[in-house]
């Protein structure tokens, strides 16, 4: 037996055991926390599973089986041309207005398909933070300096992130480069326009069900938002005439599929979510009976599933214990967060990072958070330190990207993110407010 090998695990056990036994779990805090996290976990499960994590599951399956290796890397694997790849990666997220945990599936899904870990990484942070209605709200409830930070940084930090990940683990891009002049050219039996449409519509189908209240009564995004069920369904009916003309799925099938969605929609029109989920089930049992790459399709998206879901609720749990985040609060009271980011120290920005990066932040709940936050004392610089660092990370973020490329190279992303919104914070709270 080697002792000092065992150690890791013996003074992890340890703690965990030291935890318990001395937690005062029969108190109101500890009592509390322990129901601020299971409310969490129901909010993020009502709230973000069936319109979020659903249908991106359902993305990063089909670009496994729909979108060749060999085509992954010509556009974003580590011998792609720099300025397309960062230039793809890093505006993602105007189009993606997704959390920080919606993400995940399709970062997996190019980043197992050969994307290089620069670009790859640049889409995983950019997805979340480059959020157009996001930096429009920010502006108008924070003022335009913040927004305008905001949006400059989380551009420049997706760009600085991916080309930083790329150097400190070089030789192991190095070795993906070398070894993608082996793979075959990409396929030519579906013609790039057609699967490159596919794949928009599904895009298309989740920033549609998933767009957010703005709280206004006017303007582009409120008038989406009045019809958003309605373009769902344009989309939805869209997919569905592509299964059935370009990827061979029977008409008949998709009907019984259909069925229920409409009857859902017709008897109960203001439960919009019963409808959708009667879509996603009628999908999900079209491709389970649908030989070649519909079945192949269905085993991806759930095999991403088992690997992401599990890590997911895991980690919204340990969130809401430690930090609350529907309005209760954790076990690390609200009034000391708050006294710690006052002001524009660089210890106040590099905690505001840290706790940013730990909470975990549904697209939009950053904004009225943080204007809470600023009417209690937080300083401007703190404040764009956690917009940039909070939408991009968080612990449940953090475990599930561990799972994917590791715990080496999860730390370097977390600290760069960490490090470099610290430091834009700091710069902007002293020399530009």
């Amino acid at each position: 037996m080697n002792l000092r090998g065992e150690l890791k695990p013996l003074l992890l056990l340890s703690g965990v055991f030291l935890l318990f036994y001395f937690a005062p779990v029969s108190g109101p805090l500890v009592a509390n926390a322990f129901n601020e996290a299971l409310a969490l976990l129901q909010w993020y499960a009502r709230e973000h599973v069936i319109l979020c994590l659903l249908p991106a599951l359902l993305i990063a399956g089909a670009i496994a089986v729909f979108i060749s290796q060999a085509a992954v890397m010509q556009y974003l694997g580590p011998r792609a041309r720099r300025s397309v790849a960062y230039s793809v990666a890093s505006v993602s997220g105007a189009i993606l207005a997704v959390c920080s945990c919606t993400v995940l599936p399709l970062f997996a899904g190019i980043y197992k398909r050969g994307a290089g870990l620069g670009p790859a990484t640049a889409f995983l942070y950019s997805g979340p933070a480059i959020n157009v209605l996001a930096v429009i709200l920010t502006a108008r409830v924070l003022g335009w300096q913040l927004g305008v930070a905001r949006a400059v940084g989380a551009i420049v930090f997706a760009v600085a992130i991916g080309l930083a990940m790329h150097w400190l683990f070089r030789k192991e891009e190095d070795q993906k480069s070398t070894a993608a002049l082996n793979l075959p050219q990409p396929e030519t039996g579906r013609p790039i326009l057609r699967t490159g449409l596919f794949f928009a519509v599904m895009i298309a189908l989740l920033v549609f069900a998933t767009w957010g209240d703005p709280g206004a009564a006017s303007g582009l995004y409120a008038s989406v938002f009045r019809v958003k069920w309605l373009l769902t369904a344009i989309t939805a009916v869209a997919l569905a005439w592509l299964l059935a003309e370009w990827f061979g799925i029977a008409w008949r099938r998709l009907a019984l599929a259909v069925a229920p969605v409409i009857l859902l929609a017709l008897l109960v029109p203001g439960q919009p979510l019963l409808a959708f989920s009667a879509g996603l089930i009628g999908l999900a049992i079209v491709l389970g009976k649908s030989p070649g790459e519909g079945r192949e399709w269905l085993e991806q998206s759930w095999g991403l599933a088992k690997q992401i879901l599990p890590l997911l609720f895991a980690g919204v749990l340990v969130a809401g214990f430690l930090l609350g985040g529907v309005g209760g609060r954790g076990i690390i009271p609200p009034e000391w967060v708050a006294s710690m980011v006052g002001g524009n120290s660089f210890g106040a920005n590099l905690f505001a990072s840290v706790a940013g990066a730990l909470m975990y932040f549904a697209t939009l709940t950053e904004v009225p958070i943080l204007q809470g936050l600023l009417s209690g004392g937080m300083g401007q610089g703190p404040a764009l330190a956690l917009l940039l660092a909070g939408p991009a990370l968080s612990l449940p973020n953090m475990l599930v990207i561990a799972s994917i490329m590791g715990w080496n190279k999860t730390a370097a992303y977390s600290g760069l993110v960490v490090a470099l919104s610290t430091i834009c914070g700091w710069l902007y709270g002293s020399f530009i407010v």
